[in-house]
This record gives structure tokens, C-alpha cells and sequence, in this order.
């Protein structure tokens, strides 16, 4: 099946007022970023909610991680809360109290059982997290829980974040809406950056697990901003049954259309969200499909299209508009995938820049696709069946500015 490079989705926006039946959410201050914007979040469902996560495989993950692990695992959820700021990683002991603390704070104020309560933190690593502040912004923002804020959600998970990512969908008769923030430290290794979709859909958790690995596989986990994993990715679906219906199962997904058609509306917001989030890159001008076709399998695919995505000598070549195929070569080849140059096809566009290995001359008609906002890359690497696509940005000056003055 072809990979689609551009995906639409029925509904796009960041405008106030979208919502979920049975959901209520807030953003709010609490004092966390000098800025002094939203950098508060907690999402909350009225009803029990099945839920699902994909998390990091960070070999440090944030505490945040280790305690929504824990609770994805359950399959049960009535609430998110979030912190945008400090992201409570390589903070010992007392990071992993703080997050469990989270959870109790939001359960007494919701009267939901805190195991039901998941955490997440985004920000700088190594900080311990000011829970007086923490605690006064979890009371805020159950009070001012409301079904149409989700664009102050949006907007309080940011952090080097330029704008807000919201997208909202319908399908079959059940809502559904995503916000996530991620401008660097991006390349998710199963999960990605913050995540957190809700639906009104009825289903099961091993429904809303196979869904969301189908969905985010493609889409939020094919995306690469600068190669870096981050210690606190994660996504997350809830589902509350508000539509009604009965509640879909994992074997739905082959043959119910019901079950398919939630499946696509799924997919699409991943998608979106991604593309959402490599526009938004830390210093980003430009973006670019890699998508790499005739491997052997899948997993040769992936990892070639992988060394390009994350070569730093690709990337500037990205934000230079040079149609260097050399340097796509470099990097094809170091994938550790045995390749034949002979079979070796590169695209830029429609605009072939190597046929079998051998050069076509045609720099000049690339260079006029390198200079589109967004790129398409084609690799074809021989006639066997696998195929991958992988999101990347160029890698500006501004990116080196952003980073080195993260923390100062």
C-alpha cells in the first residue's frame, strides 16, 4: 500500500471552542516558565475511560513515564495532568514521589481513585519540581475545568513550542481531538514528544492499543526533527463511551467498519500532528519526506531512510536548497542495509537526480524542488517489498541559537 506523504483529516483547527462529550479540560498558571504563560494542563473525563500509551524507551525515562506506564498497563484513566517547564527527569527518588504526589492531588480534587491519573512533565531535565506551585495549579485548574478549553491545553503543554497543536476530527458518529507539543529533542524511539488524544468512541483498552500502535507507527513515530529521543515521549488515547454503542474490540479492527473507519479518523490526527510538529521544529525553514522503496523488508527501509532523515550533512543541505544527491548517498549507505549502487534511484520532486547509480544532470530542476517549503525525497533501493517513510527538517542556525541558550 502506497504511504501517503500528505495526509488530510476532516476537520483541522486550533480555534476555542472544540470538545469531546464527556470530557472537561484546563490550562492554567502555576508559575513553572519565566514567561509566565499557561504551563498547567489537566484533562478529565466525567465518565471511566478505557485508555492506552505508547512511552519512550529512554533507558532514563522521567518519572512521569515510569508512573503513567503503570497506569496505561490498568487500561483505566479519568484524567491527564500535565506540566510544561521542568520535565521531572534525573531528578532520584523525590522525582518519582512528586509524580505519584501529582496523581493523589488530582484524584482528591477530581474523587477519582489517583491510580486513575496519569502524569506527564516536559521541560528541562535534572530540576526538582516546585510542588507548592504544582499543588496550587492542580486546585486552579479542576476549578476551571470546562468542555471547550482545549485550546488553553494546547497552548500549556508548549515549551520551545511557536505555536499550539490541536487537531479535531468525526468519524462515525464519535469525536475525536489531539494536542501535542514537541519542537526538539525529537526522534520518538515507539512513542513521541507529549501526546494526548480523547475520544467519545466506546472501546475496549486492547482495542485502543492495537488502534494507536497502528496509527502512530506511520505517522508520530516516523518523524525525526534532530535524531534526539527524548526521556519523557509519550501518547496517549482515551476513550469514554459517551457515544454509546457497543464498546469495540481488538478484533473489530478486521472487520468492522465501525471499528476502520475510527482506525482512519485515528491515523489522520497522528499524521496531522505530525506534520504539525516538524513545521514547528526548533529553528526549522523547511521539511522534507524521506521516503526510501525496494529495500528487503521493511526494517531495511526504515533504517535508510532513518541515516538520511537524521544526516546532519543532509539536514543542512535541506535548509541550503543544495540537491547534493551525494550526500543522500553518503547517508543511504551507512545504514548498515546491503545495498548495490547499481540498483540505486534518487527523486527530488518528479525530478530524477540518479537512475541505476549513474547521474542525470538535472541539478537545476532539483534545486527548484529543493526550495519548496516542503521537500520529497524518493530512494529506491532495489525491487524487494519494503518500503518507509520518515518526516524530517533542515538543521539551521537557529537551532544551534535555540539549544545553546536553553538553559541560560
Amino acid at each position: 500500500m502506497p504511504l501517503r506523504i500528505w495526509p488530510q483529516v476532516q476537520t483541522v483547527s486550533r480555534r476555542a471552542g472544540l470538545a469531546v462529550p464527556g470530557f472537561r479540560v484546563a490550562g492554567v498558571r502555576c508559575g513553572l516558565k519565566p514567561s509566565g504563560n499557561l504551563d498547567l494542563a489537566l484533562i478529565a473525563s466525567d465518565l471511566p475511560a478505557a485508555v492506552a500509551g505508547m512511552f519512550t524507551k529512554h533507558a532514563f525515562p522521567g518519572a512521569p513515564v515510569v508512573v503513567s506506564r503503570s497506569c496505561a498497563r490498568r487500561g483505566r484513566a479519568r484524567a491527564v495532568v500535565v506540566n510544561a517547564g521542568i520535565a521531572n527527569v534525573a531528578t532520584g527518588a523525590q522525582g518519582e514521589q512528586d509524580a505519584k504526589q501529582m496523581t493523589r492531588l488530582v484524584g482528591a480534587e477530581l474523587n477519582v481513585p489517583s491510580r486513575e491519573v496519569m502524569v506527564a512533565s516536559t521541560g528541562v531535565i535534572g530540576v526538582q519540581l516546585p510542588m507548592d506551585r504544582i499543588a496550587a495549579g492542580i486546585e486552579s485548574a479542576a476549578k476551571e475545568l470546562a468542555p471547550n478549553a482545549w485550546d488553553t491545553v494546547s497552548r500549556s503543554i508548549m515549551t520551545t513550542d511557536t505555536r499550539p497543536k490541536l487537531v479535531s476530527t468525526k468519524a462515525g458518529g464519535v469525536r475525536l481531538l489531539g494536542v501535542a507539543k514537541g519542537a526538539g529533542m525529537i526522534q520518538p524511539n515507539m512513542a513521541t514528544m507529549l501526546c494526548f488524544l480523547a475520544s467519545d468512541v466506546a472501546a475496549e483498552p486492547a482495542f485502543l492499543k492495537a488502534a494507536l500502535h497502528s496509527a502512530v507507527g506511520p505517522s508520530l513515530n516516523s518523524l525525526t526533527i534532530d535524531g534526539e529521543t527524548s526521556t519523557s515521549d509519550m501518547v496517549v488515547l482515551l476513550a469514554n463511551a459517551h457515544a454509546g454503542g457497543p464498546a469495540l474490540t481488538e478484533a473489530d479492527l478486521a472487520k468492522s467498519p465501525r471499528a476502520q473507519s475510527f482506525q482512519s479518523a485515528l491515523t489522520d490526527t497522528c499524521q496531522r500532528l505530525a506534520d504539525e510538529l516538524a513545521f514547528d521544529g526548533e529553528g526549522v525553514t523547511r521539511i522534507a519526506s524521506i521516503q526510501v522503496l525496494g529495500a528487503r523488508n521493511a526494517r531495511d527501509a526504515d533504517r535508510v531512510a532513518r541515516s538520511v532523515a537524521n544526516s546532519a550533512l543532509f539536514k543542512t543541505a535541506l535548509f541550503g536548497a543544495d540537491p547534493n544527491w551525494g550526500r543522500i548517498v553518503q547517508a543511504a549507505g551507512a545504514a548498515g542495509v546491503r545495498l548495490d549502487l547499481a540498483t540505486l534511484d534518487i527523486h527530488v520532486g518528479r525530478v530524477p537526480l540518479l537512475l541505476g547509480g549513474e547521474p542525470t544532470g538535472k541539478r537545476e530542476l532539483a534545486g527548484q524542488q529543493m526550495r519548496r517549503t516542503r521537500v520529497e525525497i524518493e530512494i529506491r533501493v532495489g525491487t524487494g517489498p519494503g518500503e518507509a517513510r520518515v518526516l524530517t527538517t533542515d538543521l539551521t542556525y537557529d537551532y544551534v541559537k535555540i539549544n545553546a541558550e536553553y538553559t541560560t
